[in-house]
């Protein structure tokens, strides 16, 4: 069996998200390859559903994978070790959580080689093309700090009421459980979600994410687009003990 795969030029429009390749293809969610990575080719694509993944040197990538990943904050999982992990955290002086405090910082750090990998997808053209949309206030990130370093955190997408978020990272133990409660607390006290979570994953699953058909997906987005953006993206620690003291 073959399939057909759209190649874009510069401003070319996406296909319909249906284009995308199947289950049983070789690359599923697969869309599109080609065109511009930028701030608007971005924003056109989020706001159909569809998202940029692919290696530094390629042409861009562009998915749209059936079933979908989603988090509803409500439904995140905190976990007894968790919770203890939170309330050390917010007892030590010397801790801090910001948001947007250093968003091409965080981007840098969730873009280094994990363990047991050699490179990572967050090249210049993505930092560069987030970069411009944290500029236009579409671009955030959560930020974990002890004594002046980053130690954790996480950059995501928010149009309107949607979030779609992107890449983590933890130089801690629960330290990326901990900012992703964050959002969750952050979401739930602006109305925001859900929270796009793309692929599914084991860890995404362990913290309460489900995988949704692309239909209801691309519902729950229409929806949330309509929805009026936060007026400000900061938090702190006692935000979040208001906003998490049913988890807490």
């Amino acid at each position: 069996m073959t399939w057909t795969l759209t190649r874009l030029r510069a401003d070319d429009a996406f296909p319909p998200i249906e284009y995308a390749l199947p289950a049983e293809a070789p690359y599923p969610g697969l869309l599109a390859i080609g065109g511009e990575l930028t701030a608007d080719s971005l924003c056109r694509a989020y706001a159909r559903g569809i998202f940029p993944w692919f290696e530094p040197g390629e042409p861009p990538l562009w998915w749209s994978p059936d079933p979908r990943m989603v988090l509803q904050p409500a439904s995140l999982r905190v976990t007894r070790s968790l919770r203890q992990s939170v309330r050390r955290m917010m007892s030590d002086t010397r801790c801090a959580l910001r948001m947007d405090a250093d968003f091409p910082g965080t981007m840098r750090d969730c873009a280094a080689p994990r363990d047991g990998t050699r490179g990572t997808w967050i090249g210049p053209s993505i930092l560069r093309a987030y970069g411009a949309l944290h500029a236009r206030g579409l671009a955030h990130s959560v930020e974990l700090w002890s004594e002046g370093q980053r130690i954790a955190g996480l950059y995501l997408v928010s149009m309107g009421g949607m979030v779609f978020g992107e890449s983590m990272f933890t130089r801690v133990a629960d330290g990326s459980k901990v900012v992703l409660l964050a959002l969750c607390g952050f979401c739930l006290a602006n109305g925001l979600g859900p929270i796009d979570c793309q692929q599914e994953t084991a860890h995404l699953a362990s913290m309460g994410a489900t995988p949704q058909p692309r239909a209801r997906f691309e519902t729950q987005l229409q929806e949330a687009l309509e929805r009026p953006a936060p007026a400000a993206w900061q938090y702190d620690w006692a935000q979040l003990q208001r906003d998490c003291a049913h988890w807490l």
